[in-house]
């Protein structure tokens, strides 16, 4: 089977569970360019977040066919929202010493995400601003980063094409895995929005014993983090974890009392 005979977009699971998102995009007609990308490589949902300016005649210009990409897309206020059901957010990014982050090649970058979409995980692929990217609280919220590998003396790669190339790896990756069996959960894996609220918890019940001893949180936050997300935890371990984390606080308040 060719990939012109392919239904458009890509019928099912896991296609379904992955999106586009769009952080702060600066100019309408990168917003219409990427929901062309998007709908040449089978894929139909796109994401907006906190756009400088809403969709536009010259993103529908620019779409050249893709209006019902542009009609369904959805707007956020903030990147947390958008990925807030998400169990798997990667961040197109450039290399960047700020955040620690495992850093992928797209393809390597759609295959993990094409796996997840395929276990029934709700996936994000993130793309930040025109000049400046995503910053640093945006990227804390990605699990991996997805460089492409550009020419380092011309690095300067368009929203848009930057898209089509994310796009294109994952439509091979879906391709290659639609005879593949869907890999189940015993329970359902955590969301982004759970994942979230239990660092939030870890963080003050870390600051309730003391742990820290005076030292910058930051540093540990961001290692467990990083250890907590290699765990691929489901709802019930997150739900036992946050169980473990409020009988430490309730044990510390009591040794405060005393």
């Amino acid at each position: 089977m060719t990939a012109d005979s392919l239904p458009e977009p890509l019928q099912g699971e896991p296609a379904h569970h992955l999106r586009i998102v769009l952080v702060g995009t600066q100019h309408p007609g990168n917003i219409g360019s990427a929901a062309r990308a998007l709908k040449t490589m089978g894929l139909g949902r796109l994401v907006l977040v906190a756009p400088e300016k809403a969709p536009n005649a010259e993103s529908m210009a620019l779409a050249a066919g893709a209006d019902d990409i542009l009609a369904s897309a959805v707007t956020c206020a903030t990147l947390a929202e958008a990925v807030s059901d998400c169990r798997l957010v990667l961040g197109c990014t450039a290399r960047s010493r700020r955040v620690a982050l495992d850093e992928l090649m797209p393809r390597e970058g759609a295959t993990r995400a094409v796996s997840a979409a395929r276990a029934g995980r709700e996936v994000a692929i993130v793309f930040g601003r025109e000049r400046t990217g995503l910053d640093n609280d945006e990227l804390q919220l990605c699990h991996a980063a997805i460089h492409i590998p550009a020419n380092p003396d011309y690095s300067s790669l368009n929203l848009a094409a930057a898209v089509q190339v994310v796009a294109y790896e994952l439509r091979l990756a879906l391709l290659a895995e639609r005879r593949e069996e869907p890999v189940g959960h015993v329970d359902p894996p955590a969301t982004h929005a759970q994942l979230e609220g239990f660092f939030e918890q870890l963080g003050d019940t870390l600051d309730a014993v003391d742990f820290h001893k005076g030292r910058s949180p930051d540093s540990a936050m961001r290692k467990l983090r990083r250890l907590y997300l290699r765990a691929d935890l489901d709802e019930r371990e997150v739900r036992l974890l946050r169980g473990i984390l409020a009988d430490c606080q309730r044990m510390a308040m009591l040794a405060g009392r005393r």
